[in-house]
């Protein structure tokens, strides 16, 4: 997968989702939105609808899934019910475990690296963080989490919730582009 995808789901928590997405486009992250349905409306949690970039049938047809990088991201913002109706997306779920086993990174915030990076089949010894009380899935699998806003560990990149999304989308950032890239965006977002 060449690419930085970043996937809604209905229920998405906005503010991780666009604030990440923000970040990595002033940072020069060419980050595409993409819909899990077949058009391209999405409702957040908090029932603000927003357009992606591309429906995920566009998604499944302009996408090469062999090849995948360190620098090729899918990124899982949170919020309830979007973390569970992203997980419930088996598809999409097979496409991001094939992609990591293959070199590519994941990123998620919030509930989504406890309901969707889980699903991950090595998660063993990994540091993790996500928003309080949805430990146990991580914990199940021998993650280790904190509640530190962001954690990177080696192609994983967790954030631990709202109040953390633009330090998540610099994690993200600072893991593509280096960390000057990342304090150039910071100093005109004034952060």
């Amino acid at each position: 997968m060449k690419g930085v995808f970043l996937f809604l789901a209905n229920g998405f928590e906005e503010t991780e989702a666009l604030a990440t997405a923000d970040v990595l486009k002033r940072g020069g992250v060419d980050v595409k939105t993409v819909s899990i349905y077949d058009d391209k409306y999405v409702t957040s949690a908090h029932k603000v609808t927003v357009i992606a970039d591309m429906t995920y049938g566009e998604f499944r047809s302009t996408t090469d899934f062999e090849d995948a990088g360190k620098d090729d991201v899918m990124i899982f913002p949170g919020g309830m019910p979007g973390s569970s109706n992203l997980a419930g997306k088996a598809d999409l779920m097979d496409i991001m475990k094939h992609h990591y086993e293959h070199g590519g990174t994941v990123a998620a915030i919030c509930a989504a690296p406890s309901v969707v990076l889980s699903l991950l089949p090595d998660i063993a010894g990994k540091t993790m963080t996500c928003y309080d009380g949805f430990e146990d899935a991580l914990v199940a699998k021998g993650a280790v989490c904190t509640k530190n806003g962001t954690e990177t560990d080696g192609r994983i990149i967790t954030g631990r919730g709202p109040g953390f999304a633009f330090d998540f989308g610099f994690a993200i950032l600072t893991y593509l582009k280096g960390e000057s890239a990342a304090a150039e965006v910071r100093k005109g977002m004034l952060i």
